[in-house]
Formats: C-alpha cells, structure tokens, sequence
C-alpha cells in the first residue's frame, strides 16, 4: 500500500466534535489529518442548541460572533390546547451577567454551526477531507498506523495519537474493542427539516404535548426551514416525503392548512442512552458521540461532544509539545463523569415529556459541570467559598493599566494557562514561563478590577492568586506563600521555564 505523509493526529469524523478538535490543534501549531467517510458535510439541523458553556469554547475558539450570526435565540413555544393556543417561554434563563455573559441557548442547527467550524479551520490553512474512510488501525508504543480508504484507492498514514470522533456506531470504538452499555428509551421518533406552509416563524409550535401523538415545528434560525419532531409507533414505515409528513400533521394537528412543501432532510430514529467503557486505549481516544449516545432533551448531545473535543485538545498539543503523558489519562477521567450525568439528565427530561410539557432551566446550560475530582486540581481544604479548584472560571470586567477596557474572557483567550494575583504587586508574581500569562490586578498591578466584578466573581482577598488552565476551568486558588505549589504543579504539567 502507498503511504502518505506522517501527522501527529488523525481524527475520523468532521461533526461537530471532529471539527473543534481540529481547530483546537490548528490554533496550537499541531498537524493533524481530519477525515470523514462521508463525500460531503451533513446537511441536517439534528442538535441545534447551543448551551451558555458552548458559547464560552466558541469565543475562545474565535467562532463566537459568527455563531450567533448564523442562528438566533430560540423562539416561544407555542402550546395548542383545547382552549386555545398558549405561548411560554421555551428556555427559563436570568440575563446575563458580568460573570456568565451567555446564559441564553441559541437556537443554530447543526450544519450552520458545522459550516462556521470549517470556515475557521480554512482560515487556519485546515480542510477536511470528505471521502475518506477509516478503515482499520494498529498501535504501538510510539504510535498509530491508520489504512485509509480514498477515492485514489487505499492509503496508510502513521500519526502519534487517533481521535474517534466517528459518532455512535464509531469503528474506532468497536475496533478497540470498548463496550458501549446502555440502554433503548423506548421512544422512535423522526426528525426532518421542512419548508412548511401553515406556521409563522415566531414561535416553536407544539400539538399534543406530553402524548403520544404530540408534534413540533421549531423554526431553525438562520434559514426558512423548520424542524418537524414527532415520536412514532415501533412498527411501522415512516414516510419522510412531503406528502407523507403533511398527512401525519394533519392527523396530529387537526388542521389542513399546514403543509409541507418540501424536506431538506429527514430521520427515523430510536432513541438510546449510552456510555462507552472507556474513552480509549493507548494512543487512541474516543470523543463525541462516539463515546457517549444521548436522547435529544435538554440539548445536550452536540454540547457535551464540543467540550469533550476542547479538554482533550490542549492536552494531545502539551504531550506532543514534551509535556508527561499523564495528562492525557486525565481526559476520560474528567469527561467520562461528565458525560454521566448529563445522560442522567437528558433521560429525565425525556420522561418528563413523555406525560407533560416541560420548560428548561439553568440545569442544561452546562455552566456548573466542573472537575473538582480531577488529578489536575489543587484543592485547598482552607477554602470553602468563591470560586473553587476545579470549578469554570467565570468573566469579568477589567481595565488594562492604559486605560483600554477588557474582560477577562479575552485575557484568557488562547492556548496558554493563565495566573491572575488579586491585589498584589506584579514583582511579587513568578517569573516567566513559556504558556503561561500573568496578570496581577489592582493598584499595583497591570489590570484593575472595574466594578469590583473579579472580586465578586471570584471571592477573592488580597494577595490570593488564580490558576487557569487552557480550557477555562481554575486548577488553584492560593496565597503567595502557595506559589512554590503552583510553579511546581505547572512543571509537573510541561509549562516550564526557558532554558537557560
């Protein structure tokens, strides 16, 4: 077999976890191969929603703007009763904050989202490469030598690490051999995008909530299409053709002036909730729904898979960087309980629909999912209130010693670790280290705290400093007299001084 050139990463699957990996690498200098079997992008809406802590990843990711721009903020819903049709709010969210300045899920379907990922990627000098399949893989202690399928015949292709971001029926998973547990919901259901005349795109409608004949159209943002969602019966053959949706809604509806004109895409699916063993095995991971299978309440399948790919990301470019390989164990053993609870979660939602109409609140933004547990985390018994080790590390207001004002979203931005001291003096911060920022704030520093919002945010006194890791999660809080802890932590992690 022909061999093409050597990368560090390959990565199967270009949704939604396959692509913000990808562009986590690109932005650290790490060369990867991204590739998908299929010969073009997904073209449905399937999850949609953009919870709050995705949001966050998207600005650092340098996507957030275009994120947005691309979807909207989702509409109300619009319940028809027997008395009538009643309009409640879809999400039950406060406004944002200083601290949490996205708190509102946006309503983007997947393959707008999907779309402004690959739009980055390109302009970081990435492509997928659509066409290309994985077909089989053998590791070693040095790396992995993956066969690829290509529309030029078969290729091999040695990489140090192989990400499986090839969704729940992975081939990587099953090649390594990783059971995926779990159970079917006893819930199928369809799922198409539609150009339906009949509704207005102001609300998300819904017939027959909490039974079995209920049916939604939700309008997807960022287009003139809307989502059609229905359960249905085990034993019979859907009909997704126009015709065929038109005929179900107005069996569940009870109206003749809701048709549908045509369907852009469309699925007949069981629902399931499952959990791999494991997230990999050597040099080979598993991320996104190749690891984790979830019905869609809550909206939580595409968000967990987007956060897998942002941990496991910066980890792979610090091993490849000369960092210990232990922090690679890290990543099942922070995003695996994750996954856990939210699966709890979306299957609670999911039984509470089965019987009544149910709003969401702040449990499926994601903002509050921490590793306190970690091996990463520096836990100080002494600190029982603010912000704690292992917890998101929440914005804030700032003001640079110039006078420009900024935020500290923006200081964090970016591949590096970050260290903020609290009222101290820059001298007293430790010297320089390469991927590591530090910023002190307050008087003596070269930020000041506008507002008095990171010592809000952060419960923080004087002379206590933050450690921040890459992805946005607080690794320590400690005086300056715990210091020597932090630089021997960021050592023991490869964020080391130059050499001398």
């Amino acid at each position: 077999m022909a061999r093409i050139a050597d990368t560090q990463v390959i990565i199967s699957g270009t949704g939604a976890a396959g692509l913000t990996l990808a562009l986590d690498l690109a932005r650290r200098q790490v060369d990867f191969l991204l590739i998908d079997k299929a010969p073009q992008p997904f073209a449905g809406s399937r999850g949609k929603g953009i919870q709050p802590r995705s949001q966050e990843v998207f600005e650092d990711l340098g996507v957030i703007d275009r994120i947005v721009a691309s979807g909207g903020v989702y509409p109300v819903e619009r319940v028809y009763t027997k008395e009538g049709p009643v309009d409640r709010p879809a999400v039950v969210m406060p406004e944002p904050t200083p601290q949490e300045p996205y708190r509102i899920p946006l309503l983007v379907p997947q393959f707008l989202t999907e779309r402004v990922l690959r739009e980055r990627l390109a302009e970081l000098g990435h492509l997928p490469r659509y066409g290309h399949e994985l077909v089989g893989f053998d590791q070693d202690t040095d790396g992995v030598d993956a066969r690829i399928a290509t529309p030029d015949g078969e290729r091999t292709v040695r990489a140090a690490y192989l990400a499986g971001a090839d969704g729940g029926s992975s081939f990587v998973r099953k090649n390594l051999g990783i059971g995926f547990p779990g159970k079917t919901l006893g819930v199928r259901a369809i799922v198409a995008d539609v150009l339906v005349e009949g509704v207005t795109s102001d609300a998300w409608h819904r017939w027959g909530q909490g039974s079995p004949a209920q049916v939604s159209l939700c309008p997807l943002r960022g287009t003139d299409m809307f989502q059609l969602q229905a359960p249905v019966p085990f034993a019979i053959d859907v009909d997704l053709s126009a015709d065929g949706l038109t005929a179900l809604l107005r069996e569940r509806t009870g109206r003749e002036d809701v048709v549908v004109r045509s369907v852009s895409w469309g699925s007949a699916y069981t629902m399931n909730a499952r959990l791999a063993d494991s997230y990999g095995r050597g040099r080979v991971f598993l991320t996104g729904d190749a690891a984790h299978c979830h019905p869609p309440t809550g909206g939580q399948g595409l968000n967990t898979s987007v956060q897998d790919a942002y941990n496991l990301g910066w980890k792979l470019a610090a091993v490849l960087g000369g960092a210990p390989e232990f922090l690679l164990e890290t990543y099942e053993r922070e995003r695996r309980p994750i996954a856990q609870e939210v699966l709890g979660l979306s299957e609670r939602l999911l039984e509470a629909a089965k019987t009544r109409a149910t709003q969401r609140g702040r449990e499926v933004s994601q903002l509050d999912l921490g590793y306190p547990d970690s091996p990463l985390t520096m836990t100080d018994p002494g600190r029982d209130k603010g912000v704690l080790a292992g917890d998101r590390a929440p914005d804030a207001p700032v003001t640079g010693a110039g006078g420009l004002a900024t935020r500290l979203f923006t200081l964090f931005q970016g591949p590096h670790w970050t260290l903020l001291g609290y009222d101290v003096a820059r001298a007293e911060a430790p010297a320089p280290r390469g991927g590591l920022h530090i910023h002190s704030i307050g008087a003596r520093g070269d930020m000041f705290d506008t507002g008095g919002h990171v010592r809000d945010a952060y419960t923080l006194s004087s002379g206590q400093w933050v450690l921040i890791r890459p992805d946005g999660y607080v690794a320590a809080v400690v005086a300056t007299s715990g210091l020597g802890a932090v630089e021997t932590y960021l050592d023991a992690v490869g964020v080391r001084p130059p050499l001398r």
